[in-house]
């Protein structure tokens, strides 16, 4: 089936161009473009002031940092600043996962193996199992453990001493975290998306790291198409320098930004195949809604959850598409992103629309 010029198809979440998953080689390249202190990261003004006070304050008293929560969506920074808080406090990190423990005795060892004042992050916190999350209660107020040895009614609690470290949790839910794992953070640092200024300064200084010459123009292209986050912007920009090397010069103008991405299909607003997939069917198949989420996701050839999940957020966040109790419907935005021009409001006389046209 095909509407036009639009495709049904849309690629997987994974290989999305725009989307929020560091792959493999994001991993490699955003090592090499992190900022090594607070002076050096952009943006998040808030949290970086709020941040540098608190970790001045523990250098100064001779002290480990207090806990610290960060919150906010992927690739806005999390754990470049859990690297930032280890490198300013001078310590070593351990990094790891909540996924990764599963069990309360994978999260003793790991604790039970730090040196005072060490970093341990703790990404994706809200995923960790509940044994582990109840011990690490105790972990982070006592600096003490309670490893359990043996089962039944001869099973001994034997409590274990830890040396002072600072826990930095990142999550991208902090909803689902459960209030006395929040209480025990001395620091709560909610990442807020970026300004298209502050993503072409981000892309200025990922140009100058990876030797790509970049006018104002081409990094204010790639900022304003990069969905308010420094990941995606350096994605973009990889791409974008991709392009120009092979069909022009090497140097990256708006002229050269903007046909790049036209290649990779990322629209003005950041949009691509999948968004636009999602759009298309809901305004040319259901003329704008409402619609159930389960008949959008088969009309565009993807799974329920891939439409809620990945398409969904930056769309709503965008205004091009709200969620009622009847379905989702489309906005007028939508239909002037797409130009296209929305029927005609049916019903009884006097019966408003859904925007109240």
């Amino acid at each position: 089936m095909n509407w036009d010029d639009e495709s049904t198809y849309a690629p997987p979440a994974a290989d999305r161009l725009v989307g929020t998953v560091a792959d493999g080689e994001d991993q490699a390249v955003e090592a090499a473009l992190r900022p090594k202190d607070l002076d050096e990261f952009i943006g998040q003004e808030r949290v970086r002031e709020q941040l540098d006070l608190v970790l001045k304050a523990a250098r100064a008293r001779g002290a480990t940092a207090d806990h610290v929560l960060l919150s906010g969506a992927p690739g806005l920074g999390k754990t470049t600043l859990s690297m930032i808080i280890a490198a300013e406090m001078g310590a070593p990190i351990r990094i790891t996962s909540g996924p990764a423990i599963q069990h309360a005795g994978d999260l003793a060892a790991i604790l039970s193996s730090l040196t005072e004042g060490e970093v341990l992050f703790l990404d994706e916190i809200h995923r960790m199992s509940r044994p582990a999350e109840e011990m690490l209660y105790m972990a982070m107020e006592d600096f003490r453990v309670d490893v359990i040895v043996g089962k039944g009614p001869g099973a001994t609690a034997i409590p274990l001493e830890l040396p002072p470290f600072t826990l930095v949790g990142a999550t991208t839910r902090a909803g689902l975290l459960p209030p006395p794992l929040r209480d025990r953070f001395g620091f709560t640092g909610h990442m807020e998306f970026y300004s298209p200024a502050e993503l072409q300064r981000v892309v200025h200084r990922s140009a100058r790291l990876l030797d790509v010459e970049v006018a104002d123009q081409g990094a204010a292209e790639i900022a304003g198409r990069s969905r308010g986050t420094p990941r995606i912007a350096n994605r973009l920009l990889r791409r974008v320098r991709d392009y120009a090397q092979v069909k022009a010069d090497g140097v990256i103008t708006q002229e050269i930004a903007a046909q790049a991405l036209q290649v990779y299909e990322v629209d003005g607003r950041g949009l691509d195949r999948l968004d636009r997939a999602v759009l298309t069917a809901l305004l040319k198949l259901f003329g704008g809604g409402p619609v159930g989420l389960s008949t959008l996701a088969v009309a565009v050839g993807e799974e329920r959850e891939t439409v809620e999940e990945v398409a969904e957020p930056f769309l709503v966040r965008e205004g091009l598409l709200a969620r009622t109790p009847r379905g989702r419907v489309a906005t007028p935005a939508a239909w002037s992103h797409l130009g296209l021009v929305p029927p005609q409001q049916g019903g009884a006389p006097g019966q408003r629309g859904l925007f109240g046209e």
